[in-house]
């Protein structure tokens, strides 16, 4: 007998075998389509409320995210992980990469971050 949870939402089985569940509408794009570059405020709770944060930041690129007094800094996301931080000064976005960046995705964070500034500053 389906649980009700079934009769609302679809489910898969995740990579460790645990049910996920998903919307029967919501676009669910295939494996190997990138993420796009995505901007986290700071605080932003895709990065604290993981209980594996692995999955969104390697243990190195999450140190430094954190400052002295527990501060957890903006960051930046390239497909998916966590990629630098970043701030905006004077009406111009500020990025701290903690990777090399190809042309093409600093290209997306330029767009993205000018979209992001724009938004900041209304």
């Amino acid at each position: 007998m389906p649980n009700e949870l079934s009769v609302i939402f679809v489910t898969f089985t995740g990579e460790k075998g645990k049910e996920l569940f998903d919307l029967p509408k919501a676009p669910r794009p295939d494996e190997d389509v990138p993420a796009p570059v995505r901007f986290l405020p700071d605080y932003d709770n895709v990065l604290l409320g993981f209980s594996d944060r692995t999955r969104i930041a390697s243990d190195e690129h999450r140190k430094r995210l954190s400052t002295a007094n527990l501060g957890v800094l903006a960051s930046f996301l390239v497909d998916g992980f966590v990629a630098g931080t970043w701030k905006i000064e004077k009406g111009k976005l500020k990025i701290d990469p903690f990777i090399k960046l190809s042309k093409k995705v600093r290209s997306s964070l330029d767009e993205e971050g000018e979209k992001l500034v724009e938004f900041v500053e209304l």
